[in-house]
Parts: structure tokens; C-alpha cells; sequence
């Protein structure tokens, strides 16, 4: 569809759940192309942010913090190495396991994806003043706490 608005029927343009999946869509192509033009993607981003925060971990709590599914884990991981954005090293309590740590390049990838996710947020939100943002963000905030609280996402993503 090149103009949804041309063709959707008017009853689906009221919908809540129509616009919100319109609106992630866009999301998510602005943060694609955002990442894209640094080299990057957004399980790299994600990965680096989860070791900025949590710090050097295994590969399967990286996979559990990050929401990265551990068969994309191993992919990803090894595309951070190759630029030495990460480490692996041997975890000295059980030599079969990797621990990754971040890098100071990693770090400063990080610092790079920041700011093109930043610009991305102002490019999609770019109709909304500063205030209304805040209210849209506390508004989604609600609604993805409540449903993962009703399917167990919620408790699964903190641990």
C-alpha cells in the first residue's frame, strides 16, 4: 500500500490497535535505516546497551536481558567481534561458557547509535510537541506493562 489512508477503510482508521501497528511500522523502518546508516542493527545496538548496563554476562543472559532469541545471540555476537565492539572470554568459574564483555569501541558505537536512535525518535514524533511526547511515552509505557503483566512478559524480562 503506498498511501494507507487511500485505501483502508475508514472504519479501520479509528482503531487504536490499526494506528498503533501503522506507527510501529514506521518506527521501525526510521530506526532500520537510522541504524543502517552506521553500519549497525538493532540487536547490535540492543546488545551493547545491555552490556553498557548490566555488564559482562553469558551469552544466555545477554539473550535474556536483551530479548535476544540465543540462536540469533551467536550471529550477533560474532558481527560485534569481528569490529572488536566485544570481547569473549573464557568464564573462569566454567571454562565451557563465554563471557562477553564491551569494548571501548563498543562503547563508543554505542554512544553513535544513541544519537541516530535519538534523531529517529525526533523524525517519528516529529508532529508531537515536547509535552505530548512525554504523554504518548508514559501512555505506551501503561499499556505494554499491563499486557506483558497479563501474559508473563513482564516477570520472564526481569530476570
Amino acid at each position: 500500500m503506498e498511501n494507507p489512508s487511500e485505501e483502508t477503510p475508514a472504519k479501520w482508521e479509528s482503531l487504536p490497535s490499526w494506528l498503533l501497528t501503522q506507527t510501529g511500522n514506521h518506527a521501525h523502518r526510521l530506526v532500520a535505516e537510522g541504524f543502517s546508516s552506521v553500519g549497525a542493527r538493532g540487536y547490535h545496538y540492543r546488545l551493547l546497551a545491555t552490556l553498557e548496563e548490566f555488564g559482562p554476562a553469558s551469552q544466555a543472559a545477554l539473550g535474556r536481558r536483551s530479548g535476544i532469541h540465543l540462536s540469533d545471540m551467536v550471529a550477533t555476537i560474532n558481527e560485534l567481534a569481528e569490529r572488536n565492539l566485544v570481547e569473549r572470554a573464557p568464564d573462569p568459574s566454567d571454562r565451557r561458557r563465554n563471557i562477553i564483555s564491551l569494548t571501548a569501541a563498543g562503547k563508543r558505537q554505542l554512544r553513535r547509535l544513541e544519537k541516530r536512535l535519538a534523531e529517529c525518535q525526533d523524525e517519528l514524533l516529529a508532529p508531537l510537541s515536547p509535552e505530548e511526547r512525554q504523554r504518548l511515552t508514559e501512555l505506551l509505557s501503561r499499556l505494554l506493562d499491563h499486557h506483558d503483566r497479563r501474559t508473563g512478559i513482564a516477570e520472564e524480562s526481569r530476570h
